[in-house]
């Protein structure tokens, strides 16, 4: 590295960890609105069955079961929310969910994460983020017709909090010695990468990157 780049890498880094804390709290934002709807939907709750109660005293089956059906919808809906006990961590991971299923991407998530952390919910954020946006933009290079999936998983285990995120991907994943190289810069190791490897690596945790017949996986320890 030369001294113009070793002088301004702390500045760049700086910038980085900024721009993505200001990202968080929007997605903090996005997700209480979220649950602004579900608390209205439950507010609700008294005059749609008042409403129902109207149509069957009317004897309107018809309409009993389209005002049901809706219902069903709405419901729906909210229960695709994902709640992991976490409301920053909700925050990030519905937020990309969200852009991820509006591309045509499969998502099956499955997530607990503790309340109190000793990790920085802005670090862990971090992480989660910058997987998901890696994993949308592999999926996104497949065509249309190809299956474009994302697979979250993240659990304690051990006393260590363990993240999983696989997706598809198509054709081989470049490497450079052990590492896997982002796409989204020319010199082909994106700061998201960089960002998720210097945050495991401050906590003392573990990074596993795996390609294989057309699924990118990475695995991340971090101590409790």
């Amino acid at each position: 590295m030369g001294l113009r780049s070793w002088l301004l890498a702390p500045v760049i880094d700086k910038r980085i960890a900024a721009f993505q804390s200001d990202l968080m709290s929007k997605h903090i934002t996005e997700v209480e609105n979220i649950y602004r709807q579900m608390r209205g939907w439950r507010h609700d709750y008294h005059n749609h069955i008042q409403a129902i109660k109207a149509h069957l005293q009317l004897e309107q089956y018809t309409e009993i079961g389209t005002y049901l059906d809706k219902l069903d919808s709405d419901l729906t809906n909210v229960d695709t929310v994902v709640k992991t006990g976490n409301v920053m961590v909700d925050a990030i991971l519905n937020s990309k969910i969200s852009i991820a299923a509006s591309k045509k991407i499969n998502v099956n998530a499955k997530a607990i994460v503790p309340k109190d952390l000793s990790i920085s919910e802005i670090d862990l954020c971090i992480i989660i983020g910058n997987l998901l946006d890696n994993a949308t933009e592999a999926c996104l290079k497949l065509s249309a017709e190809a299956d474009r999936f994302i697979r979250v998983y993240i659990d304690v285990l051990k006393n260590q909090l363990y993240i999983s995120i696989s997706n598809a991907v198509g054709g081989n994943v470049k490497k450079s010695g052990n590492s896997y190289l982002s796409t989204k810069d020319k010199e082909g190791h994106g700061f998201g990468l960089m960002r998720v490897d210097k945050i495991a690596e401050k906590y003392g945790g573990f990074i596993n990157r795996q390609s294989e017949e057309g699924v990118f996986a990475t695995e991340i320890m971090l101590p409790m």
